[in-house]
């Protein structure tokens, strides 16, 4: 029997984990839990806000798993943490598949996982814990996505690409087969990456400039 979940968050992404885990998973939510120094509101959603210093007291790791719902702040780095510290309470941490992600790689998806709908994810490929893939990606074939990543959405991953840890994706990226992400980098929106990508670097795409000629000159078709 699945337990409920604790959810760690409580911004935007918190609520949109809720609505998932809600509509289309079989857990249940049973609260929220944020750092006391966060602690703004004690209910969202309808549901119990509480401290994260006295969760394993009102809800414990034995009658609940626990889903961290955090976005790529600090290059993944507080997600990296909070999803730690939770898991050194005891917490099971569980992840969430979208019913409408396509999923041939015989289940390597690892914990705390957030695939939301239109994800393809072909055969040979493994996702490691803590990794976003919002919506509409393609995983390639035998690639290999480590743990802590977060990736936007409509981004293709070739066949045999390596990303290391707490990677971030932006959306519309194109990663060409075959190539290797070294940990931390950052791959801008619309970026077309034909080689490896060292660890710490940058790679921003073509930032679209306004035209001298405005709309009014366009040529009617």
């Amino acid at each position: 029997m699945n337990r409920p979940i604790i959810i760690f968050g409580a911004g935007p992404i918190a609520e949109v984990a809720h609505y998932y885990f809600t509509h289309d998973s079989p857990h249940d939510v049973a609260a929220f839990t944020v750092d006391r120094a966060f602690l703004t509101a004690d209910r969202l959603a309808g549901l119990p806000v509480v401290p994260f210093d006295t969760l394993v007291r009102d809800y414990p790791p034995d009658a609940y798993a626990a889903f961290v719902a955090l976005s790529y702040s600090q290059l993944n780095e507080v997600r990296r943490q909070k999803y730690l510290a939770v898991k050194e309470l005891g917490y099971e941490l569980v992840s969430y598949v979208s019913s409408k992600a396509s999923l041939f790689n015989d289940g390597k998806i690892g914990e705390n996982c957030f695939i939301l709908e239109h994800n393809t994810i072909q055969p040979f490929a493994s996702i490691g814990n803590n990794v976003t893939l919002w919506s509409g990606n393609h995983i390639g074939h035998h690639a290999r996505i480590a743990d802590h990543c977060f990736l936007a959405s409509q981004i293709v991953v070739s066949g045999g690409v390596e990303i290391g840890e707490a990677c971030f994706v932006g959306v519309n990226a194109t990663l060409r087969d075959h190539i290797r992400m070294g940990e931390k980098c950052v791959i801008g929106a619309g970026a077309l990456i034909l080689g490896d990508a060292a660890a710490g670097g940058v790679y921003l795409g073509s930032a679209t400039e306004r035209s001298k000629v405005p709309s009014s000159r366009l040529r009617k078709i």
